[in-house]
């Protein structure tokens, strides 16, 4: 089976010159081009920020909606506490904030909005307290960070980096060159994709998304304890496939699971919901993902408001 087209966003790939012309820094809404921070600031060199991806996402009659906007800040302002970092601006604030961004950069489709409370000292002291901290956001159009229809993963050889290392739950920026290795193996390899293990050998997560596997009626994805974020998306999923009847359970899962699954597929903000056509060059399952493909159907009628048991999720702009 192939992608679900109509589904498919409405923005391409973007770059530098895409970004929305309007940026939240330091406490004021500001230029985009306004918004530098110094090569000596703290957390360019060390990698001390943590931060969110959200995606705004056009509705079914027109207009546009923030997709899990309270719920991504809330757990920002959270992690922010891994690297000792405190902002005044709350959640609520923040969405509104964000709304005020994306009525002025005024995006033509789906949008993905990035903020980040980071160590804005200028300091090449290796700490986290007695440094200054602040929030950026930003906005930019987006389509489908990955393709929707079948891609090919392939498990790396980086290793998840585990919770008493840098916990992958924080979303701290300095981590993700862990998920950078990783993915740039994958892509050097012709694979859209890599699929990380613990330190034990058994399933965390791909290099920014969640992982599920499929085998009948159950739907299995790692635990929290698995060195995985604990993705909002991952949890919205879990909801649409206990309300599709399949069982869903969290559990620790086999490198070998992968190549006998009826189906696998990843999540998150970026790559929504994304079915595994092949894992290692192994195909998965039949070749066809019904089941994905119809969790896929579901979360995007929830998220392009064509199913009011979801409108909860989302924030008008």
């Amino acid at each position: 089976m192939t992608a679900a087209e109509p589904y498919a966003a409405s923005a391409p790939a973007v770059g530098a010159a895409d970004i929305g012309a309007w940026a939240y820094f330091e406490g004021a809404v500001v230029p985009i081009g306004d918004a530098r921070v110094s090569i000596a600031t703290h957390s360019f060199n060390y990698g001390t920020a943590v931060f969110e991806g959200i995606r705004a996402y056009r509705q079914a009659d027109g207009s546009s909606s923030i997709l899990f906007a309270r719920e991504h800040y809330e757990r920002m302002l959270r992690n922010a506490r891994l690297v000792r970092a405190s902002v005044p601006e709350s959640a609520v604030e923040l969405v509104e904030v964000t709304r005020d961004l994306l009525r002025r950069n005024a995006h033509d489709g789906d949008a993905y909005i990035r903020p980040l409370v980071y160590k804005s000292a200028r300091s090449i002291r290796v700490k986290l307290t007695g440094l200054d901290d602040r929030i950026g956001i930003f906005t930019m159009p987006l389509g489908d960070y990955l393709p929707t229809g079948g891609i090919r993963l392939t498990v790396s050889g980086w290793q998840r980096v585990n919770d008493n290392a840098i916990p992958a739950r924080g979303k701290i920026s300095g981590s993700y060159v862990n998920a950078a290795f990783a993915a740039e193996d994958a892509h050097a390899a012709g694979y859209d994709d890599a699929i990380l293990l613990t330190g034990d050998g058994h399933v965390a997560e791909a290099s920014a998304a969640n992982l599920f596997v499929v085998a009948g009626r159950e739907v299995a994805t790692p635990p929290l304890t698995d060195d995985v974020l604990a993705g909002i998306t991952r949890s919205a999923i879990m909801l649409i496939a206990a309300d599709a009847g399949l069982e869903v359970v969290e559990r620790r899962i086999d490198r070998s699971e992968l190549y006998l699954a009826d189906e696998v597929f990843l999540t998150g903000t970026g790559v929504q919901v994304a079915p595994a056509s092949s894992i290692d060059d192994r195909p998965v399952g039949t070749g066809e993902f019904p089941i994905s493909l119809d969790i896929q159907r579901r979360y995007f009628a929830a998220v392009r408001g064509s199913d009011e048991r979801y409108a909860h999720w989302l924030t008008p702009i």
